[in-house]
């Protein structure tokens, strides 16, 4: 079952949650819609569901090529899991998933109590509660009880899945290793699925495309690997995870970043255009003396070894922090120690224009900083 959405606008009051937002979600994909707070990410799985209306003038809302706009939520076969379980208390594992097959159909269409039995006891096996069908949610770690909430939406048999951060009230333990059971479950029942996160290792992790959305729009769509390391804009790049921005600028197919020059052949005009450097902190490397290459003064302010990874907090020598991941066998050889003074190599990098009104900032090179007690 495909999902499309074309056009799709929806304001409240003044406030303009989509601006003409389209989509497509292939049959059997798993798509995470993915977003800092009020970027229109839950919005638009509610008007997929049908629980919020589209502005007048919006396009259709297709499901394998059927407009559902018109359709009520109960009409268009919509499985909901919703960030909050929402579980009924007083009754057990096996009689929250049949409550559904029991009670949202119509009676002539209500399967027999051996049939809802076979189903309920397939669905415990399939979301891995077996032997817990008896217990109440009370009885139940909040992992437990979301798959509990995940198996009785399955059980009406929907045509869609959609998720609202289904995740977000657990610790992040739980998260991990639900989140990887989520992406085994899906390969296995290969159900048109779309879900709601701000959690970018999370999107990563879990879906076959991320949709990135920010202020009413969607500003990317492609695979975990394209959205991470082909970032179309500089706040794709910025919310995909740690990073370290340097300002300069470009002009005549260089780019100037502080000390540093590198070819941008991108951009050849005379003009001096403002930019922004974005490096990942695992894209730089740390050496005790400067080479003949790119690279900027600092100072260690912190030394965090906790971890498979070591973690330097830096002060450039323009008084900005600077954060950069080796591995331990690195930090051992430089014999790096607080307050000692290296100098940072950028080996990968991403460089984005700014708005060409900005005017170019020439203030004189900053000294060192003194070292951090």
């Amino acid at each position: 079952m495909s999902i499309e959405v074309k056009n799709i606008s929806k304001t409240f009051g003044g406030f303009v949650a989509l601006d003409d937002v389209s989509l497509n979600v292939a049959t059997g994909e798993l798509v995470a819609l993915l977003g800092p707070s009020g970027s229109g990410k839950t919005t638009l799985l509610r008007i997929i569901a049908g629980l919020e209306i589209p502005d007048p003038g919006s396009g259709p809302i297709l499901f394998h090529e059927e407009n559902v706009a018109g359709q009520r939520v109960g009409e268009r076969g919509v499985g909901f899991v919703f960030q909050h379980y929402a579980l009924f208390r007083h009754m057990t594992v096996h009689e929250n998933i049949a409550f559904g097959m029991r009670v949202q159909r119509p009676r002539t269409q209500r399967p027999s109590r051996d049939t809802i039995r076979r189903k309920v006891d397939e669905l415990i096996k399939l979301v891995q509660l077996d032997g817990m069908a008896r217990r109440f949610p009370n009885q139940l770690s909040g992992g437990q009880r979301q798959r509990v909430a995940l198996a009785r939406v399955l059980a009406i048999e929907p045509k869609v899945l959609l998720l609202d951060e289904p995740f977000g009230a657990l610790d992040a333990k739980v998260r991990k290793e639900l989140r990887r059971w989520l992406r085994r479950f899906h390969d296995d029942i290969k159900l048109t699925s779309v879900f709601v996160t701000h959690d970018q290792e999370e999107a990563m992790e879990v879906a076959d495309r991320v949709v990135v959305m920010n202020e009413g729009q969607i500003v990317q769509v492609g695979t975990p690997d394209e959205i991470f390391h082909q970032p179309q804009s500089n706040f794709v790049m910025s919310f995909m995870g740690s990073v370290n921005i340097f300002r300069g600028y470009v002009e005549e197919g260089k780019a100037y970043i502080g000390p540093m020059e590198f070819d941008y052949p991108e951009y050849r005009d005379s003009e001096r255009k403002l930019a922004h450097l974005f490096v990942r902190p695992y894209q730089l490397d740390i050496e005790t003396e400067a080479g003949s290459g790119n690279s900027l003064k600092a100072r260690v302010s912190r030394i965090h070894s906790g971890g498979g990874q070591v973690k330097v907090d830096l002060i450039s020598q323009t008084g900005e922090p600077i954060y950069v991941e080796i591995s331990h066998q690195c930090c051992s050889m430089l014999g790096l120690e607080k307050g000692g003074e290296v100098f940072v190599v950028p080996r990968e990098m991403k460089i984005f224009l700014d708005d060409p009104a900005e005017q170019i900032p020439q203030a004189p090179e900053a000294e060192l900083p003194a070292p951090v007690d």
